[in-house]
């Protein structure tokens, strides 16, 4: 059996009476994506930095390409890539210059850093602007620049922290294409932060939760759905009265019940029917023009984990 890719035995990081990372034990395997949830503030960007040995834990153990974060950070580091809170680039250099500079503290030779730059820039849609001073540009060409410096020396391991945080839904989305064809044909596994719950379920093979340090679950996001997030009904139409929202509540099937851009949003216990629903509905004088039954989303077992554990 294969060495996992990072492995951690009860990780603890305190900062005075906080834990930040409280008694983690986590493995993730070779090339993935491997999705870090949780809010702000959870443990997320601690933990990257202790499995990148910037910090010390204060309890435990973590080993990263089979390398201990504490006496082999500097390993950890040469065989990483990462994009991190700040993005790092020198915004009075181009973006060919900045590259560069990478390649070189990396000791590429320059026939093999000449021919990366090109390949990244063209793969993000870079290479004719590669002339041009970075602080001329835009946040999202920013960001696909910092992933590029991240990829350029053919890393196994890449730690992305929350890499489309303050983007638009459109540059977002971009990103996370880039970010997806990029780390498929790199082979890399990538460990990435985020609280967007869209990003992690486009991207990500294995997700772990995280909330005030502590890991809640680890698991494939389909799993995740199946095991900890109850279905839904969504029905579109009209005169949805408070008190048809309480008679909805007070079914039996019924887990959860909101209204949400004139349309209600049912969530069910197990596999119950939703034709007496929509009965008591129009028996109560609301108009149905739609029914759609859904799968449970990641953003709805994120929920339920969050709701858990604030009652433990």
């Amino acid at each position: 059996m294969s060495e996992p890719m990072i492995r951690t035995e009860h990780l603890t990081r305190t900062f005075g009476r906080v834990k930040a990372v409280d008694d983690i034990s986590l493995v993730v395997p070779e090339g993935i994506v491997f999705g870090f949830l949780g809010p702000n503030g959870a443990g997320k960007t601690t933990t990257i930095h202790l499995l990148l040995g910037l910090l010390e834990p204060t309890q435990g153990r973590a080993w990263v390409m089979g390398l201990d974060t504490r006496t082999q950070a500097d390993g950890i580091r040469a065989r990483s890539g990462a994009l991190l809170e700040f993005s790092g680039l020198y915004e009075r250099m181009t973006a060919e210059d900045n590259l560069d500079l990478y390649g070189r503290i990396y000791r590429m030779r320059p026939s093999d850093r000449k021919a990366r730059i090109k390949e990244l820039l063209d793969h993000l849609d870079l290479w004719d602007r590669r002339k041009e001073q970075v602080v001329k540009w835009s946040r999202g060409m920013k960001q696909k620049l910092a992933v590029a410096r991240a990829l350029f020396h053919h890393p196994k391991l890449i730690f992305l922290d929350e890499p489309t945080a303050g983007f638009d839904p459109v540059a977002a989305a971009a990103l996370r294409a880039d970010l997806s064809t990029l780390v498929a044909r790199e082979g890399a596994t990538v460990f990435l932060n985020t609280h967007n719950l869209t990003e992690a379920e486009k991207l990500c093979a294995q997700v772990g939760v995280i909330r005030n340090g502590k890991l809640l679950t680890v698991d494939n996001p389909d799993k995740l759905r199946m095991s900890k997030a109850n279905p839904h009904v969504e029905i579109t139409g009209r005169g949805f009265t408070e008190e048809i929202l309480a008679s909805v509540r007070g079914r039996p099937e019924v887990a959860g019940v909101r209204q949400e851009n004139g349309k209600l949003l049912v969530e069910l216990r197990g596999e119950a029917e939703t034709a007496p629903l929509v009965t008591l509905i129009v028996r109560s004088g609301g108009e149905v023009e739609e029914v759609r039954r859904g799968e449970s989303s990641l953003e709805d077992v994120f929920l339920t984990l969050m709701k858990e554990s604030s009652h433990e």
